[in-house]
């Protein structure tokens, strides 16, 4: 059965090697001595992982819907359990999105960590092999595995190399998400329990009574809207994000928020159809709050971590709301929004993290009048800021305005009600730009500090590796900005696939 439902591999498990190298990397750096084997040890098997990725997109069939490059391996026969890994076209970018952003975690990281750094290595090459794993597991038991092989890793990089109120964030982040973890288990014992199968495919196809389906959809849904995630489940995020070192930041915003909405995708909507239906307006209610909510409390920060974080609970809420319309265009704009929310804040969290190391404040006021000190800096976040508030020709504007027409499509009011969420996102970007760009400075790091004996310090400008990471992640939001018909393709055919089986779908 597993079989038929399944496109054939390419003829060697591309998947598993993409998965495992990382794992192979991490047990290697007990071996390795000094910080700059350390160093380029992590990035070289961040950046293979991320070349083995590539064929991924170059051979993917954007004609089928079916999984590819699958692999079944059997694993434990006494539970008719199997190793069963695969991609469509919602998973598949998001692999790509993963193994895209891991060696630059690395690379914003060079300078920045000093202490414990095999460990810090260690931690980031085992949260890739967890958030590729969620990607493209295909039972629900490895699913589940690797959701929670994320929380240690993630809890020790807040709670080891975080900043001086780590201890507070890491356990708010922990629990929150341990409690989530316990309603996703809940939920597939009991999706086992009554169809005695653990393969995601044939539970999409499980006829389910409404009330099972409510049970399931309810524990999925805490679970999912936890890791997104929307109010009033989103206060681990801002102290996540602040007392987060840069690379976990990036990880946070760009990866472990997307796995909340990708369970969505895999798994409640096409298992808990009738269920996802009837809570749609909930679930739309919750999105419409936390985009106008987290835009509000963006535009109140001086913080400008604490800022990006809750502008990614406001960009999180339009991608909610592109879910729950039920449409093609909404389900496509959700994925693009993913998608270039990742590499969007990515992007604005390692433009703050080099600025931390210049002046060592991510106050606002502490680095305003950057424009003639760090030209090439303001440029890159310039685009980055402009491509945030969903500006014309970024990539950033291509996944909201799909969002938009659903939602005025399919519920007028909605569309109306999304106006003030794109209007706070438009103000606070543009406060943090205008204030890092041309404000007069109200601190002394950006300005010309006297070090005595007539020498001054200045705040300098991007370092060729600096350049290199910014330049990299502006590539894609020109990109997709300009030409976003590749990634539409790639998902079009499996977005057609799951709106099957929501009833009523147009």
């Amino acid at each position: 059965m597993e079989d038929s439902l399944l496109f054939n591999s390419p003829g060697y498990p591309i998947l598993s090697f993409i998965m495992l190298m990382p794992l192979i990397g991490a047990l290697v750096c007990h071996v390795l001595r000094g910080n700059l084997a350390l160093k380029i040890w992590g990035l070289i098997v961040t950046g293979l992982t991320a070349l083995m990725s590539m064929p991924l997109y170059v051979l993917f069939d954007r004609t089928s819907a079916r999984y590819q490059f699958a692999e079944v391996r059997a694993w434990i026969p006494a539970l008719d359990l199997n190793y069963v890994v695969g991609v469509d076209g919602i998973s598949v970018l998001l692999v790509l999105l993963t193994t895209l952003m891991m060696p630059l975690c690395v690379l914003c990281s060079w300078h920045f960590i000093r202490e414990r750094l095999a460990e810090f290595i260690i931690v980031l090459l085992l949260m890739e092999t967890a958030m590729i794993g969620v990607f493209v597991s295909l039972n629900t038991v490895l699913f589940y595995i690797f959701w929670e092989g994320m929380l240690v890793p993630m809890y020790l990089l807040i709670a080891v190399w975080g900043g001086p109120r780590k201890d507070y964030a890491s356990i708010k982040f922990f629990l929150y998400t341990l409690v989530g973890s316990v309603f996703l288990l809940l939920a597939l014992i009991v999706l086992y329990v009554q169809t005695d199968t653990f393969f995601i495919p044939e539970l999409m196809s499980a006829d389910l009574t409404f009330p099972l389906q409510m049970l399931i959809f309810i524990a999925c849904a805490v679970a999912f809207v936890i890791k997104i995630p929307l109010y009033p489940f989103h206060t681990w995020l801002p102290a996540a994000h602040v007392e987060a070192p840069t690379a976990g930041s990036v990880i946070l915003a760009s990866l472990l928020l997307k796995m909340g909405c990708y369970g969505f995708l895999r798994l409640a909507l096409p298992i808990a159809p009738e269920a996802a239906q009837f809570c749609a307006p909930v679930m739309i209610g919750l999105a419409l709050v936390s985009i106008v909510f987290g835009g509000c409390l963006a535009l109140a920060q001086t913080d400008i971590k604490r800022l990006i974080a809750y502008s990614s609970v406001a960009h999180m809420g339009f991608v909610t709301l592109g879910i729950f319309v039920f449409s093609t265009r909404g389900i496509k704009g959700a994925l693009l929004e993913m998608i270039n929310h990742g590499v969007i804040t990515g992007a604005l969290f390692i433009g703050v993290g080099m600025l931390y190391e210049r002046t060592g404040s991510r106050e606002i006021r502490n680095n305003s009048g950057l424009s003639m000190l760090m030209p090439v800096f303001v440029a890159f976040m310039a685009l980055f800021g402009l491509a945030a508030l969903g500006f014309p020709g970024t990539s950033g504007f291509v996944g909201e305005f799909l969002i938009m027409i659903a939602a005025f499509e399919q519920h007028q009011t909605v569309g109306l009600l999304l106006i003030p969420g794109v209007v706070l996102a438009a103000a606070y970007m543009l406060r943090l730009l205008q204030k890092l760009i041309w404000a007069d400075c109200d601190g002394i790091y950006c300005l010309p500090v006297h070090a005595g004996d007539g020498f001054y310090v200045t705040v300098s400008d991007l370092s060729i590796r600096e350049w290199c990471l910014m330049a990299v992640l502006a590539v894609p939001v020109l990109w997709v900005g300009l030409y976003p018909a590749p990634l539409l393709e790639i998902m079009s055919c499996s977005v057609d696939s799951l709106l099957q089986y929501l009833p009523h779908a147009p």
